[in-house]
């Protein structure tokens, strides 16, 4: 099977997700787990040390600012699943505006991000990485926000971590996956509009602070 960016569409649009056993392995397989990992768009949670972090606002954020950067923060460990293959066709589906990417800076510093596929009002969170405490929180925090403010339905994040569970991620079965992905790769949203990212704004819309 040859891999494309329309092939890599449409598994999104049918509930698969490819991935590489590791990053110079060439073979590229599908998953699609009996549990998936979801955000719910009206259940981020944002704890009060968290809360100060954003108020703090010693930080920048930019949209599709770095793209390539991302994706290549995302695959710079030890164990990854991004090989070459798919890191070409993520920069394509970029390029062609159906993937998309939320960075985070210190000054000039590219210190954290986050970077997925959008389908209808459905965003398929694919990888994130950081390289200063909180960095990854404060990318998923303002793409949350972003999700909410334009209109999105779903944000998958394929599997439930630790680290997602603590920001408000959840389980939930493949058929239910399967019905909300029905219903959100049908509707329309648009990810790149001005918005208020103020941090008070984030907080109030996304979460109940705790």
């Amino acid at each position: 099977m040859t891999l494309s960016p329309e092939l890599l569409l449409h598994g999104y649009s049918i509930g698969i997700f490819p991935m590489a056993e590791h990053r110079e392995d060439p073979e590229i397989f599908w998953v699609d787990p009996k549990l998936r990992g979801v955000f719910p768009l009206d259940g981020f949670h944002i704890s009060r040390s968290l809360a100060r972090r954003l108020r703090r606002q010693d930080y920048r954020i930019t949209i599709n600012r770095a793209f390539e950067a991302v994706v290549d923060g995302c695959a710079d460990r030890s164990e990854t699943w991004i090989n070459a293959e798919l890191r070409s066709h993520y920069l394509t589906l970029h390029q062609r505006g159906d993937a998309h990417s939320l960075e985070v800076w210190d000054g000039h510093q590219l210190i954290g991000g986050v970077y997925g596929v959008v389908l209808g009002a459905a965003f398929f969170g694919e990888s994130m990485f950081s390289r200063r405490r909180d960095a990854s929180k404060l990318a998923l925090a303002y793409l949350t926000d972003r999700l909410v403010q334009t209109g999105f339905q779903l944000f998958d994040t394929q599997f439930l971590t630790p680290h997602l569970a603590s920001l408000g991620a959840i389980e939930i079965p493949r058929s239910d996956y399967h019905a909300m992905l029905a219903n959100a790769v049908t509707s329309q949203a648009e990810f790149c509009v001005p918005l208020d990212q103020s941090p008070q704004g984030v907080i109030q819309r996304i979460t109940q602070t705790s």
